[in-house]
Formats: structure tokens, C-alpha cells, sequence
């Protein structure tokens, strides 16, 4: 979210239950000199509407990607752009990536992993 910032992104917003991730996300904000433009709320992804989101940048577990697969593709606009740290969306081809290992990252755009999607559901249906 801080590197977010950095590139330009409004708003830096960031999603955290765990209380002790959040402190330290909130202080790293704080230390960057982001106080007030970049904020961590403690909310449960599964439960906020990303309808009005453009980017989203997830660290989360392999087992965590399917089901926020769903919920992206349901609530992000076309123009949306999803950056995925560390672990990749298993069934969408990314757009880009960047970085090796631990470091890397996928970045996909919504209109794009849309279109495959509609692409293999009628592949599916014609068998």
C-alpha cells in the first residue's frame, strides 16, 4: 500500500484484521510520512465492497486466491487492476510480472482476466 502511494495511486487504503499487522502497518505509514494520505482500517476483506476500487495489491495465501478470485471478478470494474504478491492467481494469466522467488509479484487487469473466463466457460459448454 505504501509503495502504492508512492506511484501515484489514490487511495491507499489497506485492509487488516490481524491487530498487531495493522499497528505496524499504521506506524510504517507514519514513518514514511504518510500519516492521514495513506490508512489501514481493521476490516475483513470478505466483507467490504471493492466496487469502487481500481487497484488491488493482495499478500495472501495460495489457499486464499479461489475464493477472492470470485469475489474480484464479481465486484472490481473492467478498468481494475489486481497485484498479487509472492503467489500467483492460480487460473488467470497475468498482464505482467516482476521480480523473482519470494519477490515477485503478478499484475492483472480485470477486463482481461474477464474475457479468458468468458472464454472458457463457452469452451466448457460446447464439450
Amino acid at each position: 500500500v505504501l509503495e502504492a502511494h508512492k506511484q501515484g495511486l489514490r487511495p491507499a487504503l489497506g485492509y487488516e484484521l490481524n491487530p498487531w499487522l495493522l499497528c505496524l502497518a499504521n506506524y510504517r505509514a507514519w514513518k514514511a510520512g504518510y500519516h492521514g494520505s495513506v490508512s489501514f482500517l481493521k476490516k475483513d476483506l470478505w466483507k467490504v465492497n471493492l466496487s469502487d476500487c481500481h487497484n488491488v495489491i493482495v499478500f495472501l495465501a495460495p489457499s486464499v486466491k479461489p475464493p477472492l478470485a470470485t469475489k474480484l471478478l464479481a465486484e472490481l470494474p473492467d478498468d481494475a487492476r489486481v497485484v498479487s504478491g509472492r503467489f500467483p492467481f492460480p487460473c488467470w494469466t497475468p498482464s505482467s510480472s516482476l521480480g523473482q522467488g519470494l519477490e515477485q509479484c503478478w499484475a492483472y487487469d480485470m477486463k482481461e482476466v474477464r474475457r479468458e473466463a468468458k472464454s472458457r466457460a463457452q469452451e466448457k459448454s460446447q464439450l
